[in-house]
């Protein structure tokens, strides 16, 4: 069972916890955490590409010469993908590029991003993060006495507005509530900051 430290705002120890080997534990499964990734970066894309067939393309409909006699190769349209102005062969289309993945592969996934965090020491547990008012600094401050520097995600047990928007200017910095968790936002963190309260939740979810 993994023991964590639980850190304040100004990254001293407070207490110790013991995290559940069911969700924090667990021996990553790679090619689970990867079909997540990849499902998670379809679904963001937005499928509006759209280009004309020669269908489509206005003008073209006369032959241009005749079949035979001229010199020139024989031509039935100047929209043929061929000419300058002519239409795209197979054009892309909008479509929708979203995807399912089981319901197991996605808890594995889940919970092999939660245990590869805290088997590489990227996984830091918070105590809570008390903001009197809207203020940057102070989240950057408390990240840098955390030692997360680069790319971090805050987990909170629910959504907190002065956190969120004290947290969204900072370059890197991402903030998620246990219900918005995703494997891409998990490993794409440098540092993965969660709070004790969201700790409990997501061994209660994910156990």
């Amino acid at each position: 069972m993994p023991t964590v430290a639980v850190l304040d705002m100004a990254g001293k120890e407070v207490e110790k916890i013991d995290l559940s080997d069911a969700v924090f534990g667990i021996k990553p499964n790679t090619a689970a955490m990867h079909d997540m990734v990849k499902n998670y970066l379809a679904n963001q894309r937005q499928g509006t590409q759209s280009a004309l067939t020669r269908a489509e393309v206005s003008g073209g409909g006369r032959k241009p010469w005749r079949q035979k006699g001229t010199g020139h190769a024989r031509q039935g349209s100047t929209r043929s993908p061929q000419w300058t102005h002519g239409g795209i062969v197979f054009a892309p289309k909008p479509r929708d590029y979203r995807y399912p993945v089981n319901k197991k592969v996605r808890r594995l996934a889940m919970k092999s991003a939660f245990s590869s965090k805290a088997a590489d020491q990227e996984l830091v547990v918070l105590d809570k993060i008390v903001l009197d008012e809207y203020k940057t600094k102070a989240v950057a401050a408390m990240l840098k006495a955390l030692g997360s520097e680069k790319r971090a995600l805050i987990v909170l047990p629910e959504g907190d507005p002065k956190v969120i928007a004290s947290a969204r200017n900072l370059p890197g910095v991402k903030t998620a509530t246990v219900n918005t968790l995703n494997v891409y936002d998990i490993l794409n963190a440098d540092k993965f900051i969660v709070l004790k309260d969201a700790v409990a939740k997501i061994e209660e979810v994910y156990a």
